[in-house]
């Protein structure tokens, strides 16, 4: 987040679906859908979703909302709830539009918990030989998911690509902290935890750009920036927990051709919780 007095964003002009989708709402050409992690056919949908039109100004509110929370040096909760909910029920349209805009972070988490599944399953040698990237295999952690990041993450250009990169680039740094050392002992728990950190920080990322254009006032002082950014951090990471654990069961079944479809769904599940959490910190 940093020291300046405001974040620079996108305009508010851009539209609710982004450019990665069809305009009838569905997923573009060859990238998976949300539901089956299949790719679409050429025919037109079953049940195609009525287009949406942009809203103008459909971020003010969760910007100043989020504004006077950054500006209270993170102590109004109530206003970062207000934020938070706001932004996911009427800026993004809802849990369902709010994740469909996490685009290449969607893509990029199936990459990354597909190639984590695999290593449980099969050892990381095998999992890293099925990406030519077998030199990997006994360097630490950090170097291994560092030479993954081309294939986690493969274009950087565009804002939504940045995202899930700069999120990828976080999770590595976190890994030390969350005392995950040796891929070859990755347990089920750790695998979790590490999908859980890169949705945090890709959903942090997202709100961050939408609610920071058009200048989002944040303190000047470093230390209650950090409380700030701390803050937001811990309750997005609360929302995308809850939304893992819901969905554990899944996880433990994970095979290729679901982990996409799964992971769409973890990002809608974690962005309702976070609405819900975020009327029950803007009602106390």
């Amino acid at each position: 987040m940093g020291t300046s007095s405001s974040y620079g964003g996108p305009g508010g002009g851009t539209p609710l679906v982004p450019s990665w989708l069809d305009a009838d709402g569905t997923d573009a050409p060859g990238v998976p859908g949300p539901d089956d992690g299949q790719t679409p056919t050429d025919g037109p949908p079953s049940r195609p979703l009525a287009p949406l039109t942009p809203e103008v100004g459909r971020f003010t509110s969760a910007r100043s909302n989020f504004s006077r929370f950054a500006l209270s040096g993170g102590s109004d909760r109530a206003s970062l709830g207000r934020a938070v909910a706001h932004y996911v029920s009427a800026s993004s349209g809802g849990s369902t539009q709010a994740a469909r805009r996490m685009g290449s972070a969607r893509a990029a988490g199936a990459r990354l918990l597909g190639f984590l599944s695999d290593a449980q399953a099969r050892g990381p040698r095998e999992a890293l030989r099925a990406l030519d990237l077998e030199g990997l295999a006994g360097k630490p952690i950090e170097d291994i998911f560092v030479g993954l990041a081309d294939y986690v993450c493969p274009e950087v250009g565009t804002i939504d690509q940045g995202i899930a990169r700069d999120a990828f680039i976080e999770t590595i740094a976190d890994l030390a902290e969350l005392g995950i050392t040796d891929l070859d002992a990755l347990t089920a728990d750790q695998m979790q935890t590490v999908f859980e950190h890169y949705a945090t920080h890709a959903i942090e990322a997202r709100i961050l750009n939408d609610v920071g254009a058009k200048a989002v006032m944040i303190p000047t002082d470093v230390r209650a920036a950090e409380r700030v950014q701390a803050q937001l951090y811990d309750f997005v990471r609360r929302g995308v927990s809850d939304a893992l654990s819901a969905a554990r069961t899944a996880l433990q079944a994970l095979t290729p051709g679901r982990v996409l479809g799964l992971v769409g769904s973890i990002y809608e599940a974690a962005f309702g919780i976070l609405q819900a959490l975020g009327d029950a910190e803007a009602a106390t």
